[in-house]
């Protein structure tokens, strides 16, 4: 290369070179019929030594050009195309870098695959690939890119063949995994060779630099596969078997939270997994072991047992940890009032975590004094931090028995203070039933008014025969129970008892006329003066009235009293008395007729008189004569 280059450094020109007939002049040697450009370069970069370079053309015969031709023909034999040559910088401008390889014409390179300007200078001597070597303008078509990864490529298919790794960046993230740049040659590295656990974040992977080994090579596609994994396997083959070697119930271990699951966690020991449940995670109550580690987070374990084939190894971590009930006593004191978060609502009490591992529970009678029969999740949310009292502690059961309702006064110590016995109050009737009416006096604090005592004189069935739910009425206060936390309640005792005024105005045998109210199954209500109700029973209904069907509501009906009853306020009415009593008397009066006519004294009859004579002469007689058949008929 040196000695093509000498006529370039001696500043050799057309006229100098005794070749110059060659591009155009006329000659008597024999040359080409035509020459080109390439012809001229030819003469020029001919490896034939200066001094026979400046000879005369006189001094040359035909048969030393010939044999001057054959030797410069030689030297070029040994540039093949697809090879990488040696070259020197000739020149550079804005796009190109001239290069000689030694050829009959220079060749160029883009400027771009020197990576700029300031990495190129004049004369020094590069690898480049040899494209052809003539393209369309009759240059050489040179690239050092290719050449460069020509030479990479060798190295990494050296370092396949040899069975070594190769340290690569990973540069980006394609379709099943990465692209990783092997000292300028691009590599794909699948995303199930990255690691020996799953990879979450291909992302963050990015511009990291690894140890790589080459499983494959594609010659003819120019394609790489690299692993990672592999090189990670190799050296937990080696922990894993040094681990389970040593390994014992009880070892403390150090490992990597590897993956999570709604059951447990799976730790990597180096190269050998183990589970770590979920309630061995933490001495309290967690809903997802998430909340306690993380991925790759760094923690230590204890080894709680194995198998024989050490392939399930089962792990624990809050065992290192001291027990929270140890001390639980001293920490938490009856009467203490302390701060906890309610994890968990039941029908029967709300549990509340004082810490982790300590849990106490909130019965639902422990949690208002007002409030009762409602249910937990209507005082108290799952995630709510409260103060509660602690009322009793049970060490070996491990239960804690709280209080909310004790933070407050109990309204029920003054109660009969503010609602004396004998007083009238007024209420919203919250509730309902068979037997009587709720009131609320106050929030939370209610009172029944039983169903006898809603009214003086009606027979009431059900409540809601006088009352509306949510109405306003006013009651009376009967009796306080603060045992038992109860209040009677009275609506009738708002007025007086008329039930003694009508024990002069109802007496036994009384016939009243009262109207039928309604039908019951064994008899008739009606309906006396004032509301007062009194009962027929079917029994006293006379034979033709028994039908339900011969009567309706609203019809008048002629009874009498039997019965009346002030202490159990019970009136009972026959209509059957009345028509029997009717007919006692009609019956009464004939045989008080009767009785009256046979003491009645009339005077003997005349023999005339029997014979049908009289005084006045016979015409009595024969009148009566007259009237006696009419009589017999």
């Amino acid at each position: 290369m040196a000695d093509l280059e000498k006529p370039e450094k001696n500043g050799m020109t057309d006229t100098e070179n005794p070749e110059t007939p060659v591009k155009g002049g006329d000659t008597d040697q024999a040359v080409p019929e035509k020459e080109s450009p390439k012809d001229k370069k030819t003469e020029k970069a001919q490896p034939v030594p200066v001094e026979d370079l400046e000879l005369e053309e006189s001094e040359y015969s035909e048969t030393e050009f010939q044999r001057f031709a054959e030797l410069y023909d030689r030297t070029l034999s040994d540039i093949k195309e697809g090879e990488i040559v040696l070259g020197r910088i000739l020149a550079v401008n804005n796009q190109d870098v001239m290069i000689d390889i030694g050829f009959k014409s220079e060749g160029s390179v883009p400027l771009e695959e020197f990576g700029g300007i300031e990495n190129v200078k004049i004369g020094e001597e590069v690898e480049v690939f040899l494209d052809t070597l003539e393209d369309g303008d009759g240059q050489l078509g040179l690239s050092k890119r290719k050449a460069n990864f020509i030479r990479l490529w060798d190295r990494v298919v050296d370092v396949y063949e040899q069975d070594g790794v190769i340290e690569g960046t990973c540069v980006r993230r394609i379709k099943g995994g990465m692209v990783v740049d092997l000292m300028g040659v691009d590599a794909f590295l699948p995303g199930s060779q990255i690691d020996v656990k799953p990879i979450r974040d291909f992302d963050s992977l990015i511009g990291k630099t690894f140890t790589f080994k080459v499983v494959k090579v594609n010659r003819l596609r120019k394609n790489i596969v690299v692993s990672r994994r592999v090189l990670l396997e190799e050296s937990m083959a080696e922990q894993r078997g040094k681990v389970l070697e040593n390994l014992e119930k009880g070892q403390i271990l150090e490992g990597t939270v590897k993956n999570i699951t709604d059951f447990g966690v799976f730790v990597d020991l180096g190269g050998v997994d183990g589970l770590l449940h979920i309630n061995d995670l933490s001495w309290g109550r967690i809903n997802h072991p998430s909340s306690v580690v993380k991925l790759d987070q760094e923690i230590k374990v204890v080894v709680l047992d194995f198998n024989d084939a050490k392939d399930r190894i089962s792990l624990g971590y809050k065992q290192l940890q001291p027990h929270p009930w140890e001390s639980i006593e001293e920490k938490y004191p009856e009467g203490a009032v302390v701060e906890g978060k309610v994890v968990s609502i039941a029908d029967y009490g709300a549990f509340v975590e004082l810490e982790r591992g300590v849990e106490g529970l909130v019965h639902v009678s422990e949690m208002s004094w007002i409030h009762h029969g409602i249910h937990p999740s209507k005082i108290v949310n799952v995630g709510d931090i409260i103060d509660v009292k602690v009322l009793n502690v049970d060490k070996e059961r491990k239960r804690i028995s709280l209080g909310i309702k004790q933070l407050t006064p109990d309204p029920w110590e003054d109660i009969d203070t503010r609602y004396p016995i004998g007083s009238t109050i007024k209420g919203i009737v919250r509730n309902m039933t068979n037997f009587g009416a709720f009131v609320e006096m106050e929030e939370g604090i209610d009172g029944l008014v039983h169903i006898s005592d809603l009214s003086w004189t009606k027979k009431v069935k059900h409540p809601t025969e006088i009352l509306k739910k949510g109405e306003e009425i006013e009651v009376v206060v009967l009796e306080i129970n603060k045992e038992d936390r109860r209040i009677s309640l009275g609506l009738k005792q708002l007025s007086e008892d008329p039930w003694p005024s009508y024990e002069d105005t109802l007496k036994e045998g009384t016939i009243v006329h009262p109207k039928i109210s309604r039908f019951v199954d064994k008899g008739i209500i009606v309906e006396l003066e004032d509301q007062l109700e009194g009962f027929v029973p079917l029994s006293q209904m006379p034979d033709s009235a028994k039908e339900k069907s011969a009567l309706k509501e609203g019809d008048e009906l002629e009874l009498v009293i039997l019965e009346f009853d002030r202490e159990n306020k019970r009136i009972v009415l026959s209509h059957k008395k009345v028509a029997d009593g009717k007919a006692g008397k009609e019956k009464a009066g004939e045989e008080a007729d009767m009785k009256k006519y046979m003491k009645e004294e009339t005077p003997a009859p005349t023999l005339g008189e029997i014979a049908g004579l009289s005084d006045d002469g016979g015409e009595g007689t024969a009148e009566a004569a007259d009237d006696e058949p009419a009589e017999e008929k």
